[in-house]
């Protein structure tokens, strides 16, 4: 956990550092290019992995009843038969992570009786799948938010989530509530692994490291709005140029905060093909989700054994009957008596 969160804090400082030396091209320019290269060439790849990846057995995951008799309660969504049953169960997946919501907690406790030892109990764990559904919203309502950066004129869908997101006028700038719940719901998860004896146990450095530096570009980002505010007009001309592939930042006075906070963006597009963030297209390419649930009416053929030829139970029998009747093996067809000469 420590070593995560020293990693991300040495990052921060080489970004402040570099911009205050006069890096600021490198981490403003060459980091920000060289990390989406990176993020769009690894996705990529691993894409095409995962498609080319044969799938020996039919493994989707079932949550209710196959489809059997008729008699018997078919539970469409949850172990559907059909590709529409595939793809209403993953739009439930992936929208409202209805399996993360199925999820139960079990824990062991002492038992009354003399003779048994401890039992175990099930609870319901819906605060991992509520808090795991608002983080992953609002981190799409702001990444949707810092579109206006990238866009002149401002789309109206934009300008439209804007003013939803940022109803509630606290203050000036105006408040919106995705920066503040997205933080509350990332400071929920990395207590959940700090705090559970159990999760924490079990988790890497590699399950702390982008929890913190999710949190490290929301403070970062809530700084820059709120308290060492950036000029938002000399932001957008520098996010213009890099996306016109005509980066000018000798003119603009960006403060070391931005600058962080462009450094840990870079960072997390460089770390997420290589993580367990890539689980965010990974999900469409996974057998447990995309496969129908009818291997009782389908025969799943394994692309991994190529053709073969068979040698059937009448072939060997007719090549070998002379040699099985004089053993006494059983025959389906006894051999032609032959006749007298």
């Amino acid at each position: 956990m420590f070593e995560s969160l020293l990693l991300v804090l040495l990052i921060g400082a080489c970004a402040w550092i570099g911009s205050s030396i006069g890096l600021t091209a490198v981490f403003g320019i060459v980091l920000p290019y060289c990390a989406v290269l990176v993020f769009i060439v690894g996705l990529v790849r691993r894409m095409v992995y995962w498609a080319k990846s044969p799938v020996p057995f039919a493994i989707p995951t079932t949550g209710g009843q196959e489809k059997s008799l008729d008699f018997i309660k078919h539970d469409k969504y949850d172990c559907p038969s059909n590709t529409f049953g595939v793809v209403v169960r993953m739009f439930l997946e992936v929208c409202l992570f209805r399996s993360l919501f199925r999820n139960t907690l079990a824990s062991t406790v002492e038992n009354d009786s003399i003779n048994e030892g401890p039992r175990v109990v099930y609870y319901s764990s819906k605060w991992l799948w509520f808090f795991s559904l608002l983080f992953h919203y609002c981190f799409l309502i702001v990444f949707l938010r810092h579109f206006r950066f990238f866009m002149e004129p401002v789309p109206c869908c934009i300008s439209a989530i804007e003013a939803v997101d940022g109803f509630l006028q606290i203050g000036s700038p105006r408040f919106f509530m995705t920066g503040g719940l997205l933080l509350v719901a990332l400071l929920f998860l990395l207590s959940r692994r700090i705090f559970n004896k159990r999760l924490r146990y079990l988790s890497l450095p590699n399950d702390y490291f982008p929890l913190w530096l999710l949190i490290g570009i929301v403070v970062t980002g809530i700084c820059l709005r709120y308290f060492d505010k950036a000029e938002i007009a000399q932001v957008k001309i520098f996010i213009m140029s890099l996306t016109h592939f005509q980066p000018m930042i000798e003119n603009l006075d960006l403060n070391a905060m931005f600058i962080v906070h462009l450094t840990f963006v870079s960072t997390l597009l460089l770390y997420f093909p290589f993580s367990k963030l890539v689980h965010m297209p990974g999900i469409f390419f996974s057998p447990t989700r995309n496969i129908a649930t009818n291997t009782r009416e389908v025969r799943h053929i394994n692309p991994w054994n190529p053709p073969k030829q068979f040698f059937t139970y009448p072939e060997y029998e007719d090549t070998y009957r002379d040699a099985m009747a004089q053993a006494g093996l059983p025959l389906e067809k006894q051999p032609e008596k032959k006749s007298a000469e």
